[in-house]
């Protein structure tokens, strides 16, 4: 059996088999064979997670084989639940559409992405799995299952960010719109001036992050607007250092399609600790991350911390449930340590009413985590209904879910 090893190289496992199942039929019979041998089944998207939830030595389930739009209305399109959001976009595009909203990275799959809960940026935006209208899945018994407003809509506020453990998604359908431009705009900015002018950068751009710089102490900001409204956008006189003047130069100008646009692609691999934040509490806490950081780690961090917003909502396990929320993300090279780092952020996080991002790492298990999510044992008695049999529950996604 081939060595599964997920995109940042830091997760490696052999599973007792893979499978590419071809059809949902397929799907549904690997479900019935595995219930019937007390095995279990995870299905896997592109791997791009760095959390074990993947990790298996049962049956590894690749979706790749079920790909590409299935169809559209102008209004909604439902698509395989392997398809890469690279290639959802490009599909979208020629189809005139786009979704409403991305994040960072486009090598995922659909499935992949809504269950781990990734966003993009921005006041008026949900993470990715705000748009999912509807799964259709096949549950712990073999069975598919339809969830929508119209179909099993009690299943939906957990099927749409449900880490694989109430079943495997096949089909996704999304909210989308009419295609359109994005303009994005890049600069470098003293942190103090970012951090004076977050809130009305935040709530006069489409779309903003910003990376922090530990070694430099200087950040790069990001905004995206609407191309058609880049006219009323409000230039923002930077001083390069405090006290020197101001200064104009954006390091960056583009303009594309959505999907070509807000997500980059990386061709260095990086760890990465991200926790969500009540909003309110985001500057107490990103000013101790930074004291940190700058008094602790700063001659081994090699990498940035970047900041984003993301709205409230009501899916039960999603990190924004119920919350406008804040995010920030500590990156890492490959090749230097992490563990030390991420530890000692993750207890300031914490501190703060945090909730970790469930595709990055972290050392969080059922006990600390049901606290954080009032949907919490809501969500752990539909899983049990719909997998009463344990077929999805791997020991990894066990320590998430289940208290010992």
């Amino acid at each position: 059996m081939v060595e599964f090893v997920n995109w940042s190289g830091s997760l490696a496992f052999t599973p007792g088999e893979y499978a590419e199942p071809a059809t949902e039929d397929e799907v549904r019979d690997l479900v019935r064979r595995a219930r019937e041998t007390a095995t279990t089944v995870r299905p896997v998207g592109s791997g791009h997670s760095s959390s074990p939830l993947m990790k298996t030595d049962a049956i590894l389930l690749s979706l790749d084989r079920l790909a590409g739009v299935i169809h559209d209305d102008g209004k909604a399109a439902t698509v395989w639940a392997g398809t890469r959001l690279k290639d959802l976009g490009e599909g979208l595009y020629d189809a005139g559409l786009a979704m409403d909203n991305l994040g960072d990275v486009d090598y995922q799959t659909i499935a992949g992405a809504t269950a781990t809960g990734t966003h993009g940026t921005g006041f008026g935006f949900g993470n990715l799995s705000t748009q999912v209208t509807g799964v259709r899945l096949v549950t712990g018994t073999g069975e598919a299952l339809d969830v929508s407003a119209e179909h099993n809509p009690e299943v939906l506020p957990a099927a749409r960010l449900s880490l694989g453990a109430l079943g495997v998604v096949t089909q996704v359908t999304l909210d989308v719109q009419p295609r359109y431009e994005l303009k994005r705009r890049a600069w470098c900015a003293p942190v103090d001036w970012t951090l004076d002018h977050l809130a009305e950068l935040q709530h006069t751009n489409r779309n903003m992050d910003f990376y922090w710089y530990p070694r430099s102490d200087m950040t790069q900001v990001r905004t995206m607007n609407r191309a058609e409204d880049v006219a009323a956008e409000r230039p923002w006189a930077v001083p390069r250092v405090p006290g020197s003047g101001p200064w104009e130069d954006p390091r960056e100008v583009r303009v594309g399609p959505t999907h070509r646009t807000i997500p980059r692609h990386r061709e260095l691999r990086f760890e990465e600790i991200e926790y969500m934040l009540p909003s309110e509490a985001f500057p107490a806490c990103f000013a101790e991350v930074r004291r940190r950081i700058r008094d602790r780690h700063r001659r081994d961090v090699g990498w940035r911390v970047l900041v984003r917003t993301i709205a409230a909502d009501d899916i039960w396990l999603s990190n924004a449930y119920g919350r406008p929320t804040t995010t920030i993300a500590c990156l890492q090279n490959t090749s230097l340590p992490y563990e030390e780092y991420f530890r000692d952020v993750e207890a300031v996080f914490r501190q703060y009413g945090g909730r970790p991002h469930w595709g990055k790492k972290h050392w969080l298990t059922a006990r600390e985590l049901r606290p954080l999510y009032p949907r919490w044992d809501d969500f752990q008695e539909l899983r049990r209904r719909l997998d009463p049999d344990g077929v999805f529950l791997s020991p990894d996604l066990a320590r998430l879910l289940e208290e010992g």
